[in-house]
């Protein structure tokens, strides 16, 4: 397996391996802690759901995390063979009313789309969803620290 994929279980104890590599991956393209957190953060929060909801109770399944560094971008994969969702196309959270009255769900995608510059799903042809993640990288590096 290249370095720069993890490929886990789709079991809540396995985020901290990802948090690890995420983290890890910030690191070594010289992203500033801050920002690194922020992405760790919507990252995780791509994969938790996959792992709470793309695959039925009691069904083993694996989760792929692919990490690329472009030139003015950092691009995460995140796949699976589990049930199909869109998240680009679910609705936005209200995040306007009081906790109270607000309906449950879709923060996480709120939070993804809040710090990540672009979301991108596609279902292959051959049963995968691919969700990829973008974070323009342009001034985030830790010699020019910057504020998402």
């Amino acid at each position: 397996m290249p370095k720069n994929e993890l490929v886990i279980k789709n079991d809540n104890t396995e985020v901290e391996r990802l948090n690890t590599f995420i983290m890890s991956f910030c690191q070594e393209h010289s992203i500033n802690d801050e920002c690194a957190n922020r992405i760790c953060l919507a990252v995780e929060e791509a994969v938790v759901n996959v792992i709470d909801y793309a695959y039925p109770l009691g069904t083993q399944g694996e989760i792929s995390v692919l990490a690329e560094c472009g030139q003015e971008s950092l691009m995460f994969v995140i796949k699976d063979n589990g049930v199909t969702f869109d998240p680009t196309k679910a609705k936005e959270a209200d995040v306007s009313s009081d906790v109270e009255h607000r309906q449950i769900g879709g923060l996480g995608i709120f939070l993804i789309r809040s710090i990540m510059d672009r979301m991108v799903y596609e279902r292959t042809p051959d049963g995968y969803n691919l969700l990829r993640l973008e974070k323009d990288i342009k001034n985030l590096t830790t010699s020019k620290p910057h504020n998402l």
